[in-house]
């Protein structure tokens, strides 16, 4: 008879065994990574093979991951640049591991165009900017993190909310084309604005800036090419949560500041020097002289510096337009993102708050961002996977006049008693600045970008992958506004709205095999474009009330609609093929043909090709006992890219206008007629491209970099040459003249100290270009076998497009002076007879000047880490280069009531005959001929600061979190410079301030500093 087993037992044996698996299921272990000199190595991927769970090692290297048997777990260690490692449990709880360096991780992936490539097997001049190290910036638009990062890279200062900086690769390639930099997001050409995307969301970005790279994008690509790629998640990691709060201070790096009334009335004076002071030396005050504002000199009665309520009593108004106009600026952000994975699918999701308000009053931008990626396994030769993100940006809001904010004199004041606007304060037509700001305005832009695509492993060809992509770009525009002081104080309302969107159909074939020693690989595209774009504008003036703004435009006594739409179309095929021999020997040749439906009738396609050559010198046999040399590579390429020309360029287009009022009380007529004409030739821009380059890692990888030198020319150049008026034009767009480019760019990186607590490493950039003319329209109209300038367009052969052409300024004329020409005086600049026939004429006496191309560009990082206090260094500058804002006064006309009475910035050093030595002329030439003091736009800037500290994981256990940091950061701190304004570095386009330029060009750059903390589950 068998024994019976009690009840009571098995239940203790159930709840043995279950205890016992819930022992195992939370056994914990805990470990270190290093590298082969026992040095820790943060951010390293540790998972539990065949399960989901998974940790990254800390700033020191440590890791903690719950396993579910010690017994039997085996842990998978993986980090660029080493080689990846399993690791057996054996029932420990506590491991150290050592990873090796793997010298083939070392090239990391980088995006190439369609495709992927290790680095040691590019062949082009692609460079991969370090996002990381400006992870923790106040920067709202990703451009921002690549000013100064990449040679070759160009990016301008940002200085109003949520904008979009220049961005340029290689200097400027065309006279009138098309001037963008192409971006392709994710593998899709990307039209929207980069303001659109979450900074956040983006784990890399190469540029490609060679002929022999760009070539693949064909003609859209002679500007060079950025590649961006967005975050995704990992396979078999749990869901890791991450959060990013930071906020940010802003106001400008320089404090310049319109007069206040002491200075400005001493500034008044000092243009009348004449008459307010007694000669010859003009320093003494003329006691007879009542002043400029004295009451009944037939000034504007708000002028008057006595006050006419209380006669002998003067008036004291001195009123700060700035400080109204201005604000301590701010950015706070709010970013979440989730990502992970198991065996067969990887995720990520993100939302982002952006809310900033400039350092002008109402200049605000606010951005709310979503982000899904997905990549999945249908089956083991199957992926699926979607790209996408919605951005929702609004920009409410106008600013007050930033010009005429230092315009106004502070004897004024914006508001009357009953505390309304004063619309025109100084009696004449220049606007009250606050008259802008005061409206209705509301602007939004919403962001839609998507990628499909689908991948497939083709099992019966091993190697053989095809891939399809289907992006699309969507975006909604509208722009409402309405004010009661425009059109002639009637009122105005307006709305504008456009709706844009475009597909992208990519189908890709790839081949990659390797054959013993022999490595081959090939790319083919066929893909196709259409981008839809549509407006619609309602207007009108005239209200007897704007109660209701721009949401009745029905009730305006002037009413008027427009509208506009256009389609277009692309298509192109393009063939790459790779070839390596034994790890030393590499070629790479494209051929890529592009049509567009915008361009002329007889050259509505093109091609072009490109060929690179690489040599692995470091993998050859006779460098293999050269022990300090780890990586040297020389690269050749040559290739030929396009610039894509706006639509309609090539068409007769026809405009309408009202031709004729026939007198029977009717409205006019209105008629069309041509605006201009078909050139049914006008072919693509070509820049054709060769570059020389070398990639190098010595001492164990310590020093690493490239150097690249490079020369471009480019074809077929887009201009509208003149033609005889007899046609019934008198200019056709056509294609003239060569541009070439040609600089050098040198990459080093050191890793300088790598101890076991301290290490330091240092980039530094180095770059230059230069940009000549070398042929223009051919003619030679003065028949001296000189092909000619184009002199009113500011293009000389020989010259750069940004040159400086005007009249040599030989200091300022002093008071006593002899022989000053008529239509010059003391106080003006002298201007320098080129020709010396003792007159200074318009068509002999200019020259030119120099140019505002920089000479060149460097930039150094330093970062320095202790334990889990890291620092990081960027100084960024650009040195030569010529301007000439904030040096002269063409608004300033001597004693011309209409202008005198307008403010100047403070501090400003203008002549005077108590300051003979002042750098500024205090008016300009009567006679219409103004010479501009050039200043030297070189600067070194102390661009970005950041101090951050991680948490170490024995102090995260304890809260039971994945990280924690907090970090300080500032930007444009310090810049060193001779330069008078707000700052060298922007472009100036309207230099309508004295030559401050505070149109879109001349605006304060921004100093901020912020605080943030980064925290992960």
């Amino acid at each position: 008879m068998k024994q019976q087993i009690p009840i009571n037992r098995i239940l203790s044996i159930f709840i043995y065994l279950g205890f016992a698996l819930g022992l195992q299921a939370q056994d914990v272990i805990k470990g270190k990574v290093t590298d082969a000199n026992k040095l820790p190595i943060p951010y390293v991927n540790v998972i539990e093979k065949g399960a989901s769970n998974g940790a990254i090692s800390d700033i020191d290297g440590n890791f903690a991951l719950e396993v579910q048997n010690k017994a039997t777990a085996e842990l998978v260690f993986s980090s660029i640049g080493f080689k990846t490692q399993t690791i057996s449990l054996n029932g420990k709880t506590t491991i150290e591991v050592a990873l090796q360096d793997d010298v083939a991780s070392l090239d990391e992936v980088v995006v190439v165009g369609y495709g992927t490539q290790k680095r040691s097997d590019v062949t082009g001049a692609v460079a991969s900017a370090n996002l990381e190290a400006f992870e923790d910036a106040p920067n709202t638009n990703i451009a921002q993190s690549l000013q100064g990062t990449v040679p070759g890279l160009n990016i301008g200062q940002v200085n109003s909310a949520g904008s979009t900086p220049e961005i340029s690769i290689r200097g400027t390639s065309t006279l009138g084309g098309n001037r963008d930099v192409l971006i392709i997001l994710d593998g899709i050409q990307y039209n929207g604005s980069l303001s659109a995307l979450n900074p956040n969301d983006i784990a890399s970005i190469d540029v490609l800036k060679d002929a022999s790279s760009t070539a693949v994008y064909g003609a859209q690509a002679a500007n060079g090419v950025i590649l961006i790629t967005s975050k995704t998640g990992k396979r078999n990691q749990k869901a890791r949560i991450t959060i990013s709060s930071s906020y940010a201070t802003q106001g400008p790096s320089e404090d310049l500041r319109p007069m206040r009334r002491t200075e400005y009335l001493d500034f008044i004076n000092t243009q009348l020097y004449d008459i307010a002071f007694l000669g010859p030396d003009f320093t003494t005050p003329n006691p007879d002289f009542t002043g400029y504002f004295g009451n009944g000199n037939g000034i504007n009665p708000n002028f008057e510096l006595e006050d006419p309520d209380n006669p002998g009593q003067f008036k004291t108004t001195d009123y700060d337009w700035w400080e109204e106009g201005t604000q301590t600026g701010f950015v706070q952000e709010n970013k979440i993102n989730v990502t992970g994975g198991s065996e067969h699918i990887s995720y990520l999701m993100s939302v982002g708050l952006t809310e900033q308000e400039g350092y002008i009053k109402n200049d605000n931008f606010s951005r709310k961002s979503v982000r899904v990626n997905l990549d999945a396994d249908a089956t083991d030769w199957w992926k699926v996977g979607v790209q996408t993100f919605g951005s929702f940006v609004k920009q409410d809001g106008d600013e007050p006049s930033l010009s005429q904010l230092v315009n106004m004199s502070p004897l004024l004041v914006p508001r009357d008693e009953n505390g309304d606007l004063i619309p025109n304060p100084a009696g004449t037509i220049e606007p009250n600045p606050f008259l802008g700001s005061n409206t209705q305005d509301y602007e939004r832009h919403d962001y839609f970008f998507a990628n499909l695509y689908s991948e497939i492993s083709l099992p019966f060809i091993d190697g053989l992958k095809y891939r399809i992509n289907f992006g699309n770009n969507y975006r909604i525009d509208k722009a409402y506004g309405s004010s009661i002081y425009a059109a002639g104080q009637t009122g105005d309302a307006g709305k504008f709205i456009r709706f844009y969107k475009d597909y992208t159909l990519d189908n890709i074939l790839s081949y990659n095999k390797v054959f013993g020693k022999h490595d081959i690989g090939a790319t083919l595209l066929y893909g196709a474009v259409e981008r839809r774009d549509e407006t619609t504008n309602a207007y009108a003036s005239g209200f007897d009330r704007l109660s209701l703004g721009y949401n009745d435009l029905g009730v305006g006594a002037l009413q008027f609609v427009g509208s506009s739409a256009y389609t277009e179309r692309l298509n192109y095929q393009m063939l790459r093929a790779n070839y390596k021999f034994d790890n030393r020997y590499i070629l790479t040749g494209t051929i890529r043909r592009d049509g567009f439906s915008g361009f002329a009738d007889n050259e509505k396609t093109a091609y072009f090709p490109s060929g690179a050559f690489g040599w692995n010198v470091s993998n050859e046999s006779f460098m293999q006992n050269v022990d300090w040399v780890n990586n040297l590579k020389f690269r050749v390429g040559y290739g030929v890219s396009g610039n894509q020309t706006p639509r309609y360029t090539s068409l007769a287009r026809i405009g309408t206008r009202a031709a004729y009022v026939f007198g029977d009380g009717s409205g006019p007529a209105f008629g069309q007629e041509l605006g201009s004409l078909a050139n049914p030739n006008l072919r693509w821009e070509k820049t054709a491209g060769v570059n020389l380059g070398v990639d190098f890692g010595m001492f164990s990888n310590r020093l690493t970099g490239s150097v690249d030198v490079y020369d471009n020319i480019t074809d077929d150049l887009l201009f509208a040459i003149r033609i005889p008026y007899l046609t019934g034009f008198n200019r056709i767009q056509t294609n003239v003249g060569k541009l070439q480019n040609k600089g050098l760019e040198i990459t080093l990186t050191g890793d300088i100290v790598r101890t076991e607590n301290f290490t330091w490493s240092m980039t530094g950039n180095f770059s230059t270009n230069k940009n000549e003319i070398l042929a223009l329209t051919g003619e030679d109209a003065d028949g001296d076998g000189v092909e000619d300038d184009l002199i009113q367009s500011g293009l000389f052969i020989g010259e750069s497009i940004n040159a400086i052409y005007g009249y040599e300024v030989d200091g300022i004329y002093q008071l006593g002076e002899e022989n000053i020409p008529e239509g010059f005086g003391p106080g003006r600049y002298r201007i320098v007879d080129q020709n010396g026939d003792g007159e200074i004429t318009q068509a002999e006496d200019r020259k030119i000047l120099g140019t505002r191309d920089p000479a060149y560009r460097f930039s150094v990082l330093n970062t320095f880490s202790y334990k889990g206090l890291s620092l990081s260094v960027f100084i960024n500058s650009v040195q030569g280069g010529n301007d000439n804002y904030l040096n002269y006064n063409d608004n300033s006309v001597f004693r011309n009531a209409n202008t005198l009475y307008q403010n100047r910035l403070s501090g400003i050093s203008y002549w005077s005959p108590s300051n003979p030595n002042g750098l500024n002329a205090l008016s300009s030439n009567s006679s219409g001929i103004t010479g501009a003091r050039l200043e030297s736009r070189s600067f070194v800037r102390l661009q970005d600061v950041n101090l951050k500290y991680n948490f170490d994981s024995e102090f995260l256990d304890k809260l039971s979190i994945a990280g924690l940091s907090i970090f300080v950061s500032g930007k444009n701190l310090i810049t060193w410079t001779d330069w008078n304004g707000w700052d060298p570095e922007f472009q100036d386009t309207d230099r309508n301030i004295y030559g401050v330029g505070l149109g879109n060009g001349g605006r304060p750059l921004m100093r901020g500093y912020s605080l943030g903390v980064n925290i992960s589950f």
